[in-house]
């Protein structure tokens, strides 16, 4: 019904249609519902991949963490514990001395590889392209496809009494240097460490390698226009350029170092005495030879903590753009 005058009367539709007023089109009920619907489609994509981290990450973790307030034996009945195995982990000696090892292997693991990996990959990049290049990067890529346990046969190997490292110091007649490496107290854990180094560098490597190839050139011309030589080119271009791959190699080798288990188990088992013992390898001497699930979660969610201690603080620092 309209007006005297002739005139539509007011209604909430009217500004729209005269193109007065709001003139944001009205969102249809369709519309919300097709975006309703594409995102629990994308939900119900993902739903596998969670139920399954749900259930081998998140349910352990949990289950390790109610361990971790009882003292058990893995058969018979549980007894509450509350924190008593945690005053354990802090207080034990020998617990402590286990932590301090893997915070040693960290120096061999991660600091010694990420350094060795920034100066072998700047030569790399000046000296070798095409083919060249790709086998180097091969190489160096190669003792992460070997399986740990024979590269810690290996080396054994090659620590031994009689093995490659003891033949070397004899033909440079170095007889009193010559010792069981990994069988004595001063140098056992090093030892561990070196095999350690040899196993990151090449990831370090090849990833450095990687970040290198992303730097622009002209930063490169620039940086030589200004007079800067090799080593000025590498602290004011190289190395502020690969602050996020430095970031992975730290994360990636610090978690190695305090999670190793498989080389020390077989090189050292830990061994001589706690020298080379880590808590990976303790958490597994605890649970499944002494018995002590509750002990063994404790220390497993120290170590879980300690790595978390260790790796956020360097992915907010290396955080952000190049």
């Amino acid at each position: 019904m309209t007006s005297a005058s002739g005139s539509v009367p007011a209604g909430p539709d009217t500004a729209f249609r005269s193109g007065r007023g709001d003139t944001r089109s009205p969102v249809r009920p369709h519309r919300k519902r097709w975006g309703r619907t594409v995102r629990w489609t994308g939900w119900l994509w993902v739903l596998p991949a969670l139920i399954m981290y749900a259930v081998f990450v998140l349910r352990p973790l949990v289950l390790t963490v109610q361990y971790s307030m009882y003292h058990w034996n893995g058969i018979g009945a549980a007894r509450w514990a509350g924190l008593e195995n945690y005053l354990t982990v802090f207080t034990d000696r020998d617990l402590l001395k286990i932590i301090s090892n893997a915070f040693i292997l960290i120096i061999f693991f991660s600091f010694i590889p990420v350094i060795l990996g920034l100066l072998v990959a700047s030569l790399v990049r000046r000296i070798t392209t095409g083919p060249a290049g790709t086998m180097v990067r091969t190489v160096l890529f190669l003792p992460q496809v070997i399986p740990l346990v024979a590269a810690g046969i290996a080396w054994s190997w090659v620590f031994s009494t009689n093995g490659l490292v003891n033949q070397a110091l004899r033909a440079v007649g170095l007889d009193g240097v010559t010792r069981a490496w990994l069988g004595e107290f001063d140098t056992a854990l090093p030892a561990v460490g070196v095999i350690g180094t040899w196993v990151m560098l090449g990831l370090c490597t090849i990833l450095l390698i990687t970040g290198m190839s992303k730097i622009d050139p002209s930063l490169y011309e620039a940086a030589r226009i200004d007079g800067a030589g090799p080593v000025r080119e590498f602290f004011a271009v190289t190395l502020p350029s690969l602050r996020q791959e430095i970031g992975i190699c730290l994360t990636v080798t610090i978690i190695a170092a305090l999670a190793s288990f498989d080389i020390v188990y077989i090189s050292t088992s830990g061994g001589p005495g706690l020298q080379t013992t880590v808590p990976g390898l303790e958490i597994y001497r605890l649970a499944f030879s002494q018995r002590q699930v509750g002990l063994a979660s404790a220390l497993a969610v120290v170590l879980m903590v300690l790595v978390l201690v260790c790796v956020l603080p360097i992915q907010r620092l290396t955080r952000g753009e190049k």
